[in-house]
C-alpha cells in the first residue's frame, strides 16, 4: 500500500518509525510545511517524493492513503482535501480545532464512503487495551479516573524543542486524549461536564492551566489536570480507580496502585501505542471496515470538548 505523510515534526517522525515496522507499507510522498526539515526527513527515512504542497502529495502515482500529523489548525481542512481527492486519511488528534469542522468532517466521510480515522492513540497503547479488555470482561469497573497532563511549554516549542509555527491548546488538544478515553473505557457520554482555565499567556495568548471534571450517567467521574508551566516530570499520567483494582498507565507501561509492574506484552503485536493505531487504519483499508476511533467514534468527544469549551466562558 502506498501512502503519504504530511508533517515532518515530531509526530511525523514517530509515524515514520512506527510505519518502518509494520510489512506492505511504503510512504511514497512526504508533505512538509519547512522545505529543508522535509527534505532532511526524507533522506533520512527513503522517501522518495517530497513537498511542501499536499496536493502534489495527493496526485503521487498509486496514493491510497494519508497520514496527517501537520498543525491543529490545519487538520479539518487538510482531511477534506484528502478525501475528496478520493484517499483514505488518518488525522492526528484532534480531528478539528471546533465541533463544527468535526461535524462537517462526518458528513464528507460519509459522502465519499472512505475510511476517515483520528489518530487517538490512547485507545490503542497496550496499557489502556489492558484495562479495556478487562472492562469488557466485567472483571473492572472504573469509579475515577484521575489524570495529569503536564508539559513546560513557556515559548511556543515543540517535543523536539524546535520553534513551533503554530499554537499548541490544552482543550482541544490535550485533553481530547482523556476526554475520548474516559467516555471509552466507560462506553457512556459525559452527562455532566465542568472546566477552569488559569491567567493565558501574554503572548501565546492560551491558557497555561486547566482544570476539567466529567461524569457519566452510571455515576464514573474523570478529573483532569492540565498544565504547559509544569516543570517535570512531563508527559501525561492516568490513575484508574476501579472497584477491583487501582492501576496507572503511563503511554504503554501499565503498573498497580503500589507501582508493581504488570506485563502488557502479550496484549497486541507490539508494544507502540502509534504503531498500532498505524497498523488499525492500515487493516482497516484493506478489510474495508470502520476502524476504531473512525470519526464517527470520536465525534462524542469533540461535542464533550464544545460543551467544555461554553462552560468556560459561564
Amino acid at each position: 500500500m502506498k501512502i503519504a505523510l504530511a508533517g515532518q515534526g515530531a509526530f511525523g517522525v514517530k509515524h515514520l518509525e512506527a510505519i518502518a515496522r509494520i510489512e506492505g507499507i511504503q510512504v511514497s510522498s512526504l508533505a512538509g510545511g519547512n522545505a529543508e526539515q522535509t527534505a532532511e526527513v526524507a533522506r533520512k527515512f527513503n522517501i522518495p517524493h517530497w513537498t511542501c504542497d499536499l496536493a502534489q502529495s495527493l496526485a503521487q502515482p498509486g496514493i491510497e492513503a494519508v497520514i496527517l500529523a501537520t498543525p491543529t489548525q490545519m487538520h479539518a481542512k487538510q482531511a477534506e482535501q484528502c478525501m475528496r481527492a478520493g484517499k483514505h486519511v488518518m488525522i492526528e488528534i484532534p480531528v478539528a480545532d471546533n465541533l463544527a469542522d468535526a461535524e462537517r468532517l462526518l458528513k464528507v466521510q460519509q459522502q465519499t464512503g472512505l475510511i476517515a480515522m483520528g489518530g487517538h492513540t490512547r485507545r490503542f497503547n497496550p496499557s489502556h487495551q489492558w484495562i479495556h479488555q478487562r472492562i469488557a470482561a466485567g472483571e473492572l469497573k472504573v469509579q475515577q479516573m484521575d489524570v495529569q497532563t503536564y508539559f513546560f511549554r513557556r515559548t511556543n516549542t515543540n517535543a523536539l524543542g524546535q520553534p513551533r509555527s503554530w499554537t499548541d491548546h490544552l482543550l482541544w488538544h490535550h485533553a481530547c486524549h482523556t476526554v475520548d478515553l474516559f467516555q471509552y473505557q466507560t462506553g457512556e457520554t459525559a452527562s455532566r461536564v465542568q472546566a477552569l482555565e488559569g491567567p493565558k499567556h501574554p503572548q501565546l495568548g492560551i491558557a497555561m492551566d486547566m482544570s476539567i471534571g466529567l461524569k457519566v450517567p452510571s455515576g464514573a467521574i474523570c478529573t483532569l489536570s492540565l498544565s504547559f508551566n509544569n516543570n517535570g516530570p512531563l508527559g501525561t499520567f492516568f490513575r484508574y480507580i476501579c472497584d477491583n483494582g487501582t492501576f496507572i498507565a503511563n503511554y504503554d507501561d501499565l503498573v498497580d496502585g503500589y507501582q508493581k509492574p504488570i506485563d502488557v506484552t502479550k496484549v497486541a503485536v507490539s508494544m507502540n501505542g502509534i504503531e498500532l493505531q498505524d497498523r488499525e487504519f492500515f487493516a482497516a483499508i484493506r478489510q474495508k471496515r470502520q476502524p476504531n476511533a473512525s470519526i464517527a467514534q470520536v465525534l462524542p468527544a469533540m461535542r464533550t470538548l464544545d460543551r467544555l469549551e461554553k462552560s468556560l466562558g459561564s
